[in-house]
Parts: C-alpha cells; structure tokens; sequence
C-alpha cells in the first residue's frame, strides 16, 4: 500500500515515512512541495494520503479541494496534520472532504492506530466495490447465456412449425427482417428492433395446435373452420407465456396479439388503437404485406405495387397509421428484402412515386 506524505518540512517527512514503514505492508511517498504532489497525483492513485495544513504556494486545504475533485481520488482517505485546534478549520477540512486529523505535536500509537484503521476501510471499500464487480459481471454472464438460451429455443420451435404449417421458411426470414425494419424507422431503438426480429419467428407458433384438416386445407375456409383457425392466437400465446426468458415473453405478446387490427375488428380480443401492444402492431404490417406478396395454394402473389395499394387502403383501419408510414418510407429496403429472401421469382419492385 502507497502513503502519499506532502509536508514542506523535511523532518516532518522523516519522522511520517518511519512511521509509515512501522505499518504493514505500507510504503511511504514523501513529498515536500503540493504543487509537486498535484503532478504526481495526476497518474497516481495512493491508498492514504497525509497532508500538512500549512505550506507554501498550495496550503492543505486547496491541495485537499483538488484532490476531491478527481473522481479517482474521491475514495482515498486523506488525514490533515495541523498545529490549529480551531474548530472551524476542521469544519472546513470536513466540508471539503477530509476523512480524519491529526494533531501536532504528534503521537505515535495515535497516528499507528489511525492509519491503521483508515487503511483497513479503504481495502474494506475496495473489497466490497470488487465484489460488486463480479456480481455485476456474473449478472451480465447469466443474463446473456439466457438470451442465448431464449434465441436457441424461438429458433428450434420455428423451425418445428414449419413442419406444420405451409409458410416457407423465406416467409418467415422476410416478415422478422420487415418486422425490424418498421421498429427502426419507427424509432423504437436499436435494441427493440432486434429483439423483435428475433421473436418475430414465433408469431404463429400457436398453429401447431390447428388440426391438418383445416390447417393444410387448399380452399378457403368456412366460417367454423376460420373460428378453429383463429385459436392459433391464443394456442401460440399459451405456448409462450409467463416464461423467464424476456425474448419469449415478447415471442408470446406477438403471437396473441399481430391478427389484431387498429380499427378493434382483429381478433382474438378485439383491441383497437394503442391497446394493441407496439410488438403486435408492426408485426402485423409485416406478416400481412409478405403474406400479400407470397404464393399460396389457394392465392398468387400480388406484385409489391398491388401489395402497397392495398396495405395504404387499410391505414387507419388495419393497421397503424404512423407505423405503416414508417414502413413505406423505407420502400426501398423493403423491395431489397423481399428480392434478397424470395421463394422463387421475385415480383417486380416498382419504382416509388
């Protein structure tokens, strides 16, 4: 442990650095000019300082002041050495900082027992900011592995789905991808923006749980079989929900929540406006624009510019209005993804008027 002594007097230095080496595991630095010490205390950082309240050019309180208004500095226990008994100086020194006094003329066993005990909280302080480290490091650790876990499980349980379902796996890169792309320029974050893309996959899990029959049916369906249809929502939400992965926890909110419309006539709950969560709203814009421009067995796949013209016709009543203007104002990007990701043939990417 480093003892930084600033005194002017010479004798002083002596008489504190024989002091110092009494204590364990201690090393004095002595210093006879503040200004000097200023320096040195600029790539330094010792773990006790003493400083001598009366000097030349800088006194003990200045050299005090600026030695608390170094944030390195603000944990090292700093002892003033005065011959002044007033009480107002020691309000002062306390004001600025100061962690104890001692009074000249010295005593020995005081000074020893003093260090001593300033010493052994400053390696307390250091133990215990230690500790917070490495519990915020195994915080972090933990809390990455069970995203890594999350990510692991939506991506298995999509990859299972598409056993089930009839949507390509393109559907489902194209749709996260766009669902990432309205976040963004929506200017939901960074962050947001990802993590929706990874749930995004997951938005119909809940059809696993659809019989094949209607399922995989080629026709439309009837209104009995489009009421079984719909149960995916709340299937997939079941699926998903309550569980201690934030990832799946967003995977479920979409899952129940993208077949909802802004004007309230979705299903399953019927929510309208800003009810519906932010998640289920924008992966509603992009579930329906790739299902629009997707071939199926009982559809062709409609051109992007017959795609847009129907998605600006439902702004207002299926989907949010500042979102799906956040979508189209990124026309470009979204012709990329659909071309980048495409089933077979693309269609043709019209030129935005």
């Amino acid at each position: 442990m480093n003892i930084l002594i600033v005194d002017d007097d010479r004798t002083n230095l002596f008489i504190m650095g024989a002091i110092v080496r009494r204590l364990d595991d201690a090393e004095p630095i002595g210093m006879d000019n503040p200004l000097e010490a200023v320096e040195w205390l600029r790539g330094n950082e010792p773990d006790l300082i003493l400083l001598d309240q009366m000097m030349p050019d800088m006194d003990g309180m200045d050299l005090l002041r600026h030695i608390r208004e170094d944030p390195r500095l603000e944990n090292v226990p700093v002892v003033m050495i005065t011959a002044n008994t007033a009480v107002d100086i020691r309000v002062r020194a306390l004001d600025e900082g100061c962690s104890d006094f001692l009074t000249k003329p010295i005593v020995v066993p005081e000074v020893q027992a003093r260090l001593r005990n300033l010493l052994a909280l400053r390696q307390s302080r250091a133990l215990l900011r230690d500790r917070a480290a490495l519990l915020a490091a195994e915080v972090e650790r933990v809390t990455a592995a069970l995203q890594r876990q999350g990510e692991e499980l939506v991506n298995r349980l999509s990859r299972a789905s598409e056993y089930r379902d009839p949507e390509t796996g393109a559907h489902i890169e194209r749709m996260a991808l766009y669902s990432r792309l309205v976040a963004e320029a929506a200017g939901c974050g960074g962050a947001y923006a990802q993590e929706l893309m990874k749930a995004a996959p997951m938005h119909d899990i809940g059809k696993i749980g659809i019989p094949d029959m209607i399922l995989l049916k080629p026709g439309r369906l009837t209104s009995e079989e489009l009421t079984v249809m719909r149960q995916h929502a709340t299937i997939g939400h079941r699926i998903l929900a309550n569980s201690d992965i934030p990832l799946l926890r967003l995977a479920a909110e979409i899952a129940l929540s993208h077949h909802e419309k802004f004007d309230g006539s979705g299903y399953p709950n019927g929510l309208a406006g800003t009810a519906i969560p932010l998640s289920g709203r924008i992966v509603a814009i992009a579930d329906v624009f790739d299902a629009l421009t997707s071939t199926r067995p009982y559809k062709r796949s409609w051109t992007l510019e017959e795609a847009r013209a129907y998605m600006v016709e439902q702004r207002g009543r299926h989907f949010d209005p500042a979102l799906l203007d956040a979508f189209l104002s990124c026309w470009d990007k979204v012709c990329t993804i659909h071309h980048e990701n495409a089933d077979e043939l693309p269609a043709l990417c019209p030129t935005e008027h």
